[in-house]
């Protein structure tokens, strides 16, 4: 038994597009079949489109070449990752540090880390984009979104509202007001780049309709006993068409 507390990357090529997006983390806890972690290692660092872009934020940062993960992520009996390039380009090299603390036993009802990754291109009009949907009980700690426009090079589609359901509502109890406000800025992020403990905006790119941007619910974590379904429309009542991404931590 025992809790992972730090994963560090560095990857070469350096800051190749193609293995960002293509090269799948998968981690596997107590001998699972399917894992609990299915994400590209560029979205699981909590950056899109392929990009390596430099921010800090409490649980994942890129600095200057390096990727830090510090999700906590308890097992009770074993752990298991892989890595697979589904990539055209070889990778020269992978290293990684991975920190754990050891246990005799960990409580019966801990629970397990878990990530996944979820893309529409395009979006489907009128109806939400789907970031998360699982069943419980556990909590949501945050996402982190890599949306772009398909028509035109505005950033209308940060008019969709967040939806979330709780235990099989038919109505969300949680209603947004905008896409940038769910992700604790305002105004079409009208101040640029930034990163901070809980949230930020590593890529604002106007000219070609894109962001990259990122919240974690620590100090206002989820909870749900049965299930939970986190949705965002893309512009105001899915009226955009767009390719949008996400990475979903729980």
């Amino acid at each position: 038994a025992g809790i992972i507390r730090r994963f560090w990357v560095t990857i070469a090529p350096r800051a190749h597009k193609e293995i960002h997006a293509q090269a799948i983390l998968r981690m596997y806890w107590d001998g699972e079949t399917n894992p609990s972690v299915e994400v590209p290692i560029g979205a699981f660092f909590g950056v899109g489109f392929g990009e390596q872009v430099d921010y800090t934020s409490l649980p994942l940062n890129e600095t200057s070449g390096g990727y830090n993960c510090y999700w906590p992520m308890p097992f009770k009996t074993s752990a298991k990752w892989t890595l697979t390039n589904l990539s055209g380009a070889r990778i020269d090299a992978f290293y990684y540090n991975i920190d754990f603390t050891g246990y005799d036993k960990l409580p019966d009802d801990v629970r397990f880390f878990h990530a996944q990754y979820r893309r529409e291109n395009p979006t489907t009009a009128g109806k939400n984009y789907t970031i998360l949907e699982a069943s419980g009980p556990g909590h949501f700690v945050g996402c982190a979104m890599f949306m772009q426009n398909l028509r035109g090079k505005g950033l209308g589609f940060l008019e969709g509202d967040e939806m979330i359901y709780i235990d099989g509502e038919t109505k969300p109890s949680i209603i947004g007001t905008g896409t940038e406000d769910y992700f604790s800025s305002g105004w079409y992020y009208d101040r640029g780049t930034y990163s901070a403990p809980f949230h930020g905006i590593p890529i604002k790119d106007t000219r070609n309709g894109r962001v990259s941007t990122y919240r974690w619910h620590i100090e206002d974590a989820m909870p749900y006993q049965q299930s939970i379904k986190v949705t965002i429309e893309h512009g105001h009542a899915n009226d955009h068409v767009a390719d949008y991404s996400s990475v979903a931590y729980w």
